[in-house]
Parts: structure tokens; sequence; C-alpha cells
């Protein structure tokens, strides 16, 4: 059993900074990637951001030059760092752990979300 959990989320004025972070803990096999996805009231959830266990980042192009997405390996803690926030970046912001399954194949953890809420 994974568990995921995220913390740092709140509300923040236009142009502020949140940093947000994910812990896994359980029994993880190796990790293929971590990252950050979000869902606005509304919409789909989207990918913000990935990292992978090599340290390659991908972006959605509308976080791209304000997010910046970390790890740390021996904590199996994945940090989100939110820049010069929006309006538009107002969602529940949720951790994606995939992972090499107990018999193989891939497995996809979610977390249950913390909200960030940017004020204009």
């Amino acid at each position: 059993q994974v568990q995921l959990v995220e913390s740092g989320g709140g509300l923040v004025q236009a142009g502020g900074s949140l940093r947000l972070s994910c812990a896994a803990s359980g029994t993880i096999f190796s990790i293929n990637t971590m990252g950050w996805y979000r869902q606005a009231p509304g919409k789909q959830r989207e990918l913000v951001a990935l990292i992978t266990s090599g340290g390659s980042t991908n972006y959605a192009d509308s976080v791209k030059g304000r997010f910046t997405i970390s790890r740390d390996n021996a904590k199996n803690t994945v940090y989100l760092q939110i820049n010069s926030l929006k309006p538009e970046d107002t969602a529940v912001y949720y951790c994606n752990l995939n992972s090499v399954g107990p018999f193989g194949g891939n497995m996809n953890y979610w977390g249950k979300g913390t909200l960030v809420t940017v004020s204009s």
C-alpha cells in the first residue's frame, strides 16, 4: 500500500508564492515518475509537472518559468515551488507517483489533493 500526503496549499494573493510537498510512504518499488496535477472547478485534471527518477522534468506550457518541480529520492518526496501565482492557478493540486508494480507493470498512485487559491 502506497500513501501520498500533500501539504503546502493555501490562500495567496496574485504574484505570491507557495511550496507544495508530497511525501510517499509504504511499499514502493522502483519509482518511474513523481509529479503534480491540478483540477480547477469545472475542468478536467491536467498535468502540471513531472520529474523522473533521473531528474528530467516536464512542465505544462502554462506554468513554465513559474513552477519548479524537484524531488528528494532518499525521502520519496516531491516538491513544487510555485512563483508568480495567477488567479487561474486556483485548483486542487494532486500528487502522483508512478512506479513499477509488485508483479511488474506500472502502478499509479494519487494523493488526496491540496487546495491552492489565488486571489486577485
